[in-house]
């Protein structure tokens, strides 16, 4: 007799972990655009948490988002179970990570003063509704300017600083790990690399820290051209607003979901994160990125690589441009 053939699914798996169930975690996402919704996809989709809350100030939009994104969960095979919600913070209570994406972009004939006022008074509120509710929450900044919204966020929060970063350095790793896969025409799974400093045109990629497979980047690759990648990924999120006329969503709302598993599932990875520097790199009360050893706990680590004399002053200078930003924030005195 003729065995019958059976069919299931294939578990989905993300990377090359076949996926779990739910974390009995709670995590919240404010801001329910392009960048929110897709970092609440895939956090739900992941399965990082069986409680995903979006939240955003426009009557009807993050339910409706959350909607769609749940009518999803047949297709994609997920159980996490998104809810919307229109600026009821109660409904975030409890969270164990909370992503904020709120903020508007920057407009024709607004200052760069002008945006940092706007973003800053729109995260201090996002802070401060969010810690009345989940007081032992991670804090994730994802709103722009991003340096300075982080410490926006930390300053109104009062966290300690390993509850409160931001995400840049996985996005911007990231255009700069696909433009060389491109380049080589070589997975993008091979290649690893680390990116300090602020998010904008100061940051500071590190080719000698960049490798493919485990082969140093400047052996497989003219230097010329190693170069010309370098500038283009300080100018990546430019050359996307060129494109569409709108910023990027896809890389910086995956990019974001990527931290919260590495802190659900206390994975201990090392990423590039915008984090508050005392002393480290001889930096001091400042919000940039370095590499750190991110889990449970939030940062539970930041690594001191050892730079050269080149790399360091770009990281002095990147620094250097990051707290003029502070400054204006500080001088506008928006803190709690």
């Amino acid at each position: 007799m003729a065995r019958r053939a059976t069919f299931a699914p294939a578990p989905w798996t993300h990377g090359s972990i076949t996926n779990k169930l739910p974390l009995k975690m709670k995590v919240t996402v404010v801001g329910a655009g392009n960048v929110g919704a897709t970092c609440a996809d895939a956090i739900a989709r992941w399965e990082l948490a069986n409680e995903v809350v979006l939240l955003d100030i426009k009557e009807g939009f993050a339910e409706g988002k959350a909607l769609d994104i749940w009518q999803t969960a047949p297709i994609s095979l997920f159980d996490s179970r998104i809810t919307g919600s229109t600026n009821d913070y109660a409904k975030t209570a409890n969270s164990d990570v909370v992503v904020i994406t709120s903020g508007l972009p920057r407009k024709p004939g607004m200052s760069r003063d002008d945006l940092i006022a706007t973003n800053a008074a729109i995260v201090k509120s996002v802070t401060e509704n969010i810690i009345k509710h989940s007081p032992n929450t991670i804090i994730i900044v994802v709103s722009n300017p991003l340096d300075v919204m982080t410490y926006c966020a930390f300053i109104n929060s009062k966290f300690p600083a390993n509850r409160v970063f931001g995400m840049a350095g996985i996005l911007d790793t990231a255009r700069y790990r696909a433009f060389l896969a491109t380049e080589l025409n070589v997975s993008p799974k091979d290649i690893q690399a680390v990116l300090m400093g602020g998010h904008g045109d100061t940051m500071v990629p590190l080719p000698r820290y960049t490798t493919v497979g485990g082969i140093p980047v400047t052996e497989l690759i003219a230097k010329d051209k190693l170069d010309a990648i370098v500038e283009r990924t300080k100018k990546g999120g430019g050359e996307i607003v060129n494109l569409l006329g709108t910023s990027a969503w896809y890389a910086p709302g995956t990019a974001a979901a990527q931290m919260v598993e590495a802190i659900v599932r206390d994975q201990k990875r090392i990423f590039p994160c915008c984090v508050w520097l005392q002393g480290e790199y001889g930096l001091k009360d400042v919000y940039m990125g370095a590499p750190v050893v991110l889990g449970r706990n939030g940062v539970e680590r930041i690594i001191e690589l050892q730079l050269n004399k080149d790399e360091q002053a770009l990281c002095d200078a990147s620094a250097k441009a990051v707290r003029e930003v502070m400054d204006v924030l500080d001088k506008m005195q928006v803190t709690a």
